[in-house]
């Protein structure tokens, strides 16, 4: 275990950038050339290193075996029901199915009778193309779903006949962040220009384009809606409502919020009503009723309220707070049989009331315990539904009566471990500065507090991000080990609303790696392990995250795992959307000040030669086109050639796989048996 590895020679050059005159080198800027042969055979050889040192830890086998069975279980999202089908809709796994599959039953509760409506499992023999989402034409003639392929942002889109299954000829290529918005016999979507051949995952996305597809017509016929060349880093949306009465049109991008603009169908000709301008602020339309809208908004309540208007009055100056803002963070609006379903936030975990139209609390929905749901009702309709899980308890459908205030189990999973073995508890800790930081810990019951208890410690903190509690079966053998669960929610996030978010932004960032640290310290403080039996993990934003804290406190864990990272802090705005994080980190060309504060904790640049870092597993994937693997590889290599301690630095370099978005099961259990087993024979402990 304690060998020095020999590691492959990543190809160099002699790059240094010049930002505000002071010089910075970047010797491995080859990396960056995701098509080059020298990159393809570095990247050969550093998963051969990897795949050598994990088949030799012992009981990698027999990790993966039991999150097999683990996970082996049935699970089934809530019903919904399509109006203008008339058919109720769900999704099932059972169990060991790459991608989730799309049931269409005739009335509620015949699952039994439940026919497959779209299986994604068989667009690939591998797995590796995913179900992004599926929106029906509101004359129920047609279904859109759009697909991604080896986990990339890049989507296509692919139409139905919904009375007859059978595929259309229909098909739209390079779209990104974007969904069908119907309008008659056809829609509305977001798509780039075709990317430069070679660099389809690396080169910078720009001018965004919205277009209108017409049923039965091949994409080079779509029309052009709307574009803005003057803002060329910027996203644009369509939304089109349920009665075709209006047209919404979402800008953000810019900011961390988004800009809303409306048009009145009914009016041939009509124009885009600004409603909303400032980019830093959220506006999401909740629904729509006649001529009333009615949007979740952070504008003047940082923690959320819920706001309503109408076409005539579109501007936001004439909206009206129906729902004002309260201590607790609203994060979801649901609209059911005439009343509204509102889901609160409290120190990272739901609440959910049950309101009148007019703005009347009228009672609680008394949720199972601590964890997180989420509601689905429709204006018209009496069935309520929620999915509520826990760290302990796998999600669970409830159906919820709103005449009786009372819910009931519709479908619960079958799993093969015991709940009752386990206990999740929530607890406090200081920051450096102070803030109280909420950390949730799940372990096996009976657990000593003797320091010697391995921790997985996780968080993310950034991007209004909130790390509220959920189930997840890759866990347990870990938790049945002896090990503990425990997930910090960092300042960054939107755990306490927007003021809690712009805590960790910008010039501010540190005080997420503060908080992180400070987790760390006070789980070995209070005895519930110490510094030989502590990894950190994080991913995207997150693995960002580890890798700041593991180079400015290497002294302090024992293995780190920063996944699908953000590493080069000075550059990352430079590929695919990495501009779009602008509003969350600042960019190295904003000011001097602004460049000096990213250097300062850019994990890329805070290696050090000569340093003894922890045990480290980088991961990435050959098809993310969110946070490109560069970032990963310029790490990895940097650190291999400055870790001057025997404790191994691999990279884990996943093929026909992204940023994480609908990675085949397969995948997914390969690489947590991987993480996991890194963790615990590093820390010398055995599964």
């Amino acid at each position: 275990m304690a060998q020095k590895l020999s590691y492959p020679q990543a190809p160099k050059d002699e790059t240094v950038d010049t930002y505000f005159d002071i010089q910075v080198a970047d010797p491995f800027r080859p990396l960056e050339n995701d098509s080059s042969q020298a990159t393809a055979a570095w990247v050969t050889a550093e998963n051969k290193v990897t795949q050598d040192y994990l088949a030799r830890i012992p009981f990698r086998a027999k990790l993966l075996k039991r999150m097999k069975e683990l996970v082996n279980y049935e699970k089934v999202s809530s019903p919904f029901y399509i109006k203008q089908t008339g058919k109720w809709f769900f999704y099932k796994n059972n169990g060991l199915q790459n991608q989730s599959v799309l049931y269409v039953m005739d009335r509620l509760g015949d699952e039994a009778n439940a026919r497959v409506f779209l299986d994604p499992n068989k667009l690939s023999a591998d797995g590796t193309v995913a179900l992004k989402g599926i929106t029906f034409s509101h004359n129920g003639k047609y279904a859109a779903y759009n697909i991604s392929r080896n986990g990339s942002d890049w989507q296509e889109f692919y139409v139905m006949d919904v009375l007859t299954g059978k595929l259309l000829s229909d098909h739209i290529i390079w779209s990104k962040f974007s969904n069908a918005a119907w309008l008659g016999d056809g829609f509305y979507y977001s798509a780039y220009d075709a990317p430069q051949e070679g660099h389809e995952y690396s080169n910078v996305n720009a001018v965004q384009k919205i277009y209108y597809h017409k049923i039965g017509t091949p994409q080079s016929a779509d029309v052009l809606f709307y574009q803005n060349p003057a803002n060329p880093m910027r996203f644009y949306d369509a939304e089109v409502n349920r009665d075709e009465t209006m047209m919404f049109l979402y800008e953000s991008g810019a900011g961390s919020g988004n800009a809303v603009y409306v048009r009145d169908l009914r009016q041939p000709g009509s124009q885009f009503i600004q409603m909303t301008s400032d980019l830093d602020l959220q506006y999401s339309l909740a629904g729509t009723f006649g001529d009333k809208m009615y949007f979740l908004t952070n504008d003047g309540a940082p923690k959320n309220r819920l706001m309503m208007t109408d076409l005539a009055h579109p501007g936001f100056s004439d909206w009206k707070t129906l729902i004002p803002e309260t201590d607790d963070v609203l994060e979801d609006v649901n609209f059911a049989d005439g009343r509204i379903i509102l889901t609160y936030m409290k120190d990272a975990y739901s609440h959910a009331y049950v309101y009148s139209m007019d703005g009347e609390k009228l009672s609680e929905i008394k949720l199972p315990t601590v964890g997180s749901s989420s509601f689905y009702g429709e204006r018209d309709l009496k069935e309520v539904f929620y999915t509520f899980s826990s760290f302990t308890i796998p999600s669970t459908v409830y159906q919820y009566d709103l005449a009786t205030n009372t819910s009931k189990v519709y479908r619960a999973p079958k799993t093969n471990f015991r709940q009752a073995d386990y206990v999740s508890e929530q607890v406090f800790y200081p920051s450096k500065d102070g803030t109280r930081i909420p950390l949730f810990i799940t372990y096996k019951k009976g657990l000593k507090r003797n320091g010697k208890n391995p921790v997985y410690l996780y968080g993310y903190g950034g991007f209004d991000v909130s790390l509220t509690p959920y189930f997840s079966s890759n866990r347990i053998p870990f938790l049945e080990n002896g090990g503990i669960y425990a997930q910090a929610c960092l300042r960054g996030g939107g755990e306490y609303g927007e003021e809690w978010h712009l805590a960790g932004t910008k010039m501010k960032k540190q005080n997420v790696f503060d908080d992180f640290i400070s987790a760390a310290e006070w789980l070995i403080a209070n005895r519930y392990t110490s510094k030989d039996y502590l990894a950190i993990v994080g991913g995207s934003n997150g693995g960002l995250l580890v890798g700041a804290c593991m180079t400015q406190r290497p002294d302090l864990f024992k293995v780190c795992i920063p996944q699908v990272g953000v590493m080069d802090m000075l550059r990352y705005h430079k590929f695919t959307i990495g501009w779009n994080w602008a509003a969350d980190y600042g960019t190295s060309e904003d000011s001097k000040e602004m460049f000096t504060y990213l250097r300062a904790y850019s994990p890329l640049h805070s290696l050090r030669p000569g340093t003894h870092y922890p045990a480290t597993l980088v991961t990435t994937a050959d098809h993310d086109d969110r946070v490109v693997p560069a970032h990963s590889f310029k790490f990895a290599a940097t650190l291999q050639a400055d870790n001057a301690a025997d404790s191994p630095t691999l990279i884990r370099i996943d093929t026909k796989a992204g940023h994480g978005s609908g990675k085949p099961l397969s995948k997914q259990l390969e690489e947590q048996a991987d993480i996991y087993g890194f963790i615990l024979y590093n820390m010398g402990l055995k599964y």
